[in-house]
């Protein structure tokens, strides 16, 4: 696995079923081990600017990357898909 168990990273692709977008801050809570058919994967838990969850997601592993050091924070309201 290449993260770590409370790492920080990023999605970089928008996630349109749980309302979370390309570039949002995530912290890994669980690994999910790659299996014959698939990649191994993460549950991140999802926060909102005051530090309340907003969500646990499974994402695979190439669903996701560390911070970059020269990015910029965002901030954006979050709409969950209906």
């Amino acid at each position: 696995m290449k993260f770590d168990l409370f790492s920080t990273v990023i999605l970089t692709h928008d996630l349109t079923e749980s309302g979370f977008r390309r570039g949002d801050v995530a912290t890994v809570v669980e690994q999910i081990p790659a299996t014959a058919n698939r990649e191994g994967g993460y549950l991140l838990e999802m926060f909102d600017a005051s530090g309340n969850t907003l969500g646990v997601i499974s994402v695979l592993e190439s669903e996701i990357e560390l911070p970059k050091p020269n990015a910029v924070v965002n901030y954006r309201e979050y709409e969950k898909a209906a």
